[in-house]
């Protein structure tokens, strides 16, 4: 475990997160962890009580957000840390993002209908608990009501299935993600809109697991640091070690920034830990030391 620091985390007020910040820093307490960022969906809700709950648990809590953004036609995840979270432009942020997925929905069942797979749009919302439906609560309807578990198609999901490890986040992949049978765009703001809504709150934009997003475009993150960002999460549980000393070298040769995260969620992803995630050996001081930057101990 890295320096007991984790800069990515995700408490209830990302529409895939499942616990409160209350019990997300709690958790954070068991791992020993000292340094941690919540980085919410389009979201900084929980931000003010995490800084105060880490105050009183000896832990730094570095205020932070994760942006969806779009960069020439690619879904991205733009992490923005040590930002003035109290700005009305993240409210407004979420706000929009939050009316764009209930349009959204509809057509999200629709076509996952198409595919063979018919869900309650109202079950689904029940789950969502107030907050805009997501693919993840989607999948927990499909997987824990038994009288979807007579469509083969859900099979792989069931315990014992051959996706059941994660099997919510596992289905979202399979029939929401770009690409995918039943996925629905989304006009999430451009790429360049979010560095400057981040960089205008004296935050430090950073790419989120780039390998995920980018895939086998990962030239394109050249083009996405000339564009404003100060660094990339290489050491992530997403990236195999090829792609985290690939990221990692991009950006030591850049002399940027290299970020460290769990991406933890909660029962969407029950295999991620808070504070674990795979690392390299040879990278480690540069971690520590982007830490230590992020935390406002370091000057870039």
């Amino acid at each position: 475990m890295l320096a007991r620091a984790d800069l990515h985390m995700h408490s209830y007020y990302s529409l895939d997160g499942e616990f409160s910040t209350k019990d997300l820093l709690a958790l954070c307490q068991e791992q020993n962890l000292t340094t941690v960022s919540l980085t919410d969906h389009n979201s900084v809700r929980g931000v003010g009580e995490a800084v105060y709950l880490g105050s009183s648990a000896g832990i730094t809590v570095i205020p932070g957000i994760e942006i969806d953004c779009v960069y020439n036609g690619i879904d991205l995840h733009l992490l923005g840390y040590n930002i003035k979270w109290d700005s009305r432009d993240f409210s407004r942020l979420e706000d929009e993002v939050h009316h764009r997925i209930m349009n959204a929905f509809p057509e999200m069942i629709r076509l996952l209908k198409k595919e063979g797979i018919a869900v309650d749009e109202t079950e689904v919302i029940a789950l969502a608990k107030g907050r805009p439906p997501c693919a993840e609560q989607i999948a927990e309807a499909l997987v824990t009501n038994p009288s979807y578990h007579s469509n083969p198609l859900i099979e792989p999901y069931l315990p014992g299935g051959s996706r059941s490890d994660m099997p919510y986040i596992n289905f979202y992949h399979d029939y929401f993600a770009q690409g995918r049978p039943a996925y629905v765009k989304i006009n999430y703001m451009p790429y360049n809109e979010a560095i400057e809504m981040i960089k205008d709150q004296d935050g430090i934009p950073i790419v989120a697991h780039p390998g995920v997003n980018l895939r086998n475009q990962e030239d394109v993150i050249t083009e996405l640091l000339d564009q404003g960002a100060l660094g990339l999460e290489a050491f992530n549980n997403y990236h195999d070690y090829n792609q985290i000393n690939f990221f990692a070298g991009i950006a030591a040769k850049r002399k940027l920034l290299i970020t460290c995260g769990s991406d933890f969620h909660g029962k969407n992803k029950p295999l991620i830990k808070p504070g674990l995630f795979k690392e390299v050996s040879h990278f480690k001081d540069q971690v520590a030391r982007s830490i230590r930057v992020i935390s406002k101990l370091e000057n870039c």
